[in-house]
């Protein structure tokens, strides 16, 4: 039987995908998982009033979303003080990050980030036939002047920077930020993903100003608000340049479920800020129970904390095997030497209470 011809980028990229997902794991080993720590999602849900619009919107899923998403941007456009034109949503930041590689990246073109962050960018790269060029961490931390000297070096069209950061959870505040945006090359697109900007302290965010259009700025529902499931999405940026994902963007790409969901939780800045306190106290929970059983939590603006196990990679391995047969879903990052480390998503005290029965067997097991 004739089989279709794929291009030649297909074919020359390895069968993979960033991580495999605690369902497929807990398909794999024929149980559920006690406590689910690993993906980073809030274990405290949505809003009650994000809620209560899903359901009611329910109804109506017989319609499409609104493909401009008009009510959704313009409460965004309101509540960051900028433009409706300086806003694009998306499926997650995932598809926003792809859609800006496609704007951005051709064959072979350069693209700086770090060497173990965020793996799903790197995944849009190649799958965009692009040349990553990877800049080691420096003491657990995005190095940003490196980052800077490899993206001018290179004449890189992206330089990607995860802030806070994912695996790590460490944190730039603006002034360093300010900083590397105005040495950024001309031509250059500095990738700001800000994920987990909700669980920073807000003082020492770097203020959105869409008037470069050297910067793009990707936020998300799917963390501080509670909405993984929704798969919404925003990139904030210059008109212009905000303009150009209109060309390639996926139009029916979103949810009306999710839209209307997230329009709702925006509006329950009450609730955010109750969950990001939540956040904060589980923090200081895992740190004491990594503290505990003698290791050492790295200091965390994300809504996980990244633990390190005191070893190698394959000592920290052997702890996450170990939690793992225990029920208990955790990652670590996937680049020596952050891999001596495991990272542990903020729960509520009863996940919790899980972690902490369990890592000292873990810990045993591992030695």
């Amino acid at each position: 039987m004739s089989r279709p011809r794929f291009n030649s980028l297909i074919e020359s990229l390895p069968a993979l995908v960033p991580f495999v997902g605690p369902e497929a794991q807990e398909r794999g080993r024929g149980q559920p998982f006690r406590a689910r720590l690993g993906a980073n999602e809030s274990l405290f849900g949505p809003s009650p009033k994000a809620l209560a619009a899903m359901r009611a919107a329910a109804d109506g899923n017989w319609m499409y979303a609104d493909p401009e998403s008009h009510e959704l941007r313009a409460a965004l456009a309101e509540f960051h003080g900028v433009g409706l034109d300086n806003v694009v949503i998306g499926e997650g930041i995932d598809g926003l990050l792809g859609l800006a590689v496609k704007l951005a990246v051709e064959l072979g073109s350069p693209v700086v980030t770090s060497d173990g962050t965020y793996p799903t960018f790197n995944f849009h790269v190649a799958g965009g036939g692009g040349r990553l060029v990877r800049v080691p961490y420096r003491d657990d931390k995005q190095d940003l002047g490196a980052l800077v000297e490899a993206t001018r070096s290179e004449e890189a069209r992206i330089l990607y920077v995860c802030n806070p950061d994912n695996p790590m959870g460490s944190f730039w505040g603006a002034a360093e930020l300010n900083d590397l945006i105005a040495q950024l090359p001309d031509g250059v697109l500095l990738c700001l993903d800000e994920a987990y900007c909700d669980t920073a302290r807000q003082a020492d965010l770097l203020p959105v100003d869409v008037g470069n259009a050297q910067v793009l700025r990707f936020r998300t529902f799917s963390k501080a608000y509670g909405l993984a499931g929704a798969r919404i999405g925003y990139c904030l940026g210059e008109a212009k340049v905000i303009r150009a994902f209109e060309k390639i963007r996926n139009h029916y790409g979103i949810n009306r479920v999710g839209q209307i969901g997230a329009l709702a939780a925006l509006e329950d800045q009450e609730f955010l800020a109750e969950a990001v306190a939540r956040i904060a106290r589980a923090r200081e929970l895992i740190g004491a129970i990594a503290r505990d059983n003698g290791l050492q939590p790295l200091s965390s603006a994300a809504n996980f904390v990244t633990i390190d196990c005191g070893g190698d990679g394959d000592f920290a391995k052997r702890v996450l095997d170990a939690l793992i047969a225990q029920d208990v879903f955790v990652r670590m990052p996937g680049v020596a030497p952050l891999n001596r480390c495991i990272r542990v998503s903020c729960g509520r005290d009863e996940d919790l209470a899980v972690l902490a029965d369990t890592l000292p067997l873990a810990l045993a097991a591992a030695r």
